[in-house]
């Protein structure tokens, strides 16, 4: 059996209007910028499920034998200002529940709804938890 094309969705519930958001792929270039307005921002994320579970693909990072992880950049990171901000944001996909697995490999989009705010105010950044976990929309 050959890698599955899935699709997981990276859903910004609060970003900071007026900032730059982007994918980041493994070059560390940012992808689909786009400018915060005043609503969640979206990103929809290709990736391939291996066999064995294992998530690949231009935007997938890695982090010893297990941890995958997507980056959302932000600010000076996606093409914006660097002086306002220039931070990431580390979202893990390794622990996608395989029972959300199953549905992705038949064609479903997987969504993770982010805090898009730190407690200060400014971008949420390093490793930022799904508020409610993983869910099939």
């Amino acid at each position: 059996m050959a890698d599955t094309p899935i699709t997981l969705r990276l859903t910004i519930a609060d970003p900071v209007a007026g900032l730059h958001y982007s994918l980041q792929d493994k070059t560390n270039a940012p992808v689909d910028a786009v400018i915060a307005g005043e609503g969640p921002l979206s990103f929809d994320v290709p990736v391939r499920l291996s066999d064995d579970g294992r998530m690949l693909g231009p935007f997938v990072r890695t982090e010893g034998p297990r941890r995958r992880f997507v980056y959302i950049a932000i600010g000076g990171q996606a093409g914006g200002d660097e002086r306002v901000f220039s931070r990431r944001a580390k979202i893990d996909v390794h622990d996608i529940p395989p029972e959300l697995l199953v549905l992705a490999r038949q064609g479903k989009v997987l969504e993770a709804v982010l805090p898009g705010r730190g407690r200060d105010g400014t971008p949420a950044c390093a490793t930022v938890r799904p508020i409610k976990g993983w869910r099939q929309v």
